[in-house]
């Protein structure tokens, strides 16, 4: 079973002349220093307001999935069995992404992830990067969280009902969301 999707769709949003691309990615664990791996990555494309394009892939690395972060992704051993090695995996990402800026919540988060995982490999990410987490907290002091549900449910209204969070397609769809929303206030 192939784990690796790339699809085009059709998300409304306003006009932005500018293509990003949305990224968000789930780990074995919170640091890279004590070891923790990319086990899941998502790109969306954003042209025009509006999401063009998706990439994501479950990444088959040898880890130990902490039970902590076991518990807010749902992503097993098992479920990476499968799934296609890292250096696959991110040599698409990186023809995905091309020279577009990122757009990520907590950005310094999943791009010194990215970072950590494609310097293994001897590659490098020279994409600059936005964080809608900065801006949130700019934008909306007084909002009681930040995080990516918090601002999206302030800025959209709601989540959408298929939409699982914490899980990499998902979030960065959420991302690209927030984004196109932060740009047309």
């Amino acid at each position: 079973m192939r784990v690796i999707s790339f699809q085009h769709c059709n998300v409304g949003g306003i006009i932005i002349d500018r293509r990003y691309v949305a990224i968000d990615v789930e780990t074995s664990g919170i640091s890279t220093l004590r070891g923790s791996r990319v086990i899941e990555v998502a790109a969306v494309e954003i042209r025009d307001g509006k999401i063009s394009a998706e990439f994501s892939s479950m990444i088959n690395v040898e880890c130990v999935i902490h039970p902590a972060a076991a518990r807010v992704h749902g992503i097993t051993r098992r479920m990476l069995r499968d799934a296609p090695g890292a250096e696959e995996v991110w040599r698409i990402f990186l023809e995905f992404a091309d020279n577009s800026p990122l757009i990520a919540h907590n950005a310094s988060f999943d791009t010194g992830f990215i970072r950590s995982e494609l310097s293994i490999l001897g590659l490098s990410l020279p994409n600059s990067s936005i964080c809608t987490l900065g801006l949130a907290r700019k934008r909306f002091p007084r909002l009681e969280s930040h995080r990516l549900e918090a601002v999206a449910r302030h800025l959209l209204g709601g989540i959408p009902a298929d939409f699982r969070l914490h899980r990499a397609l998902d979030d960065a769809r959420l991302a690209a969301l927030v984004w196109v929303a932060l740009n047309d206030l």
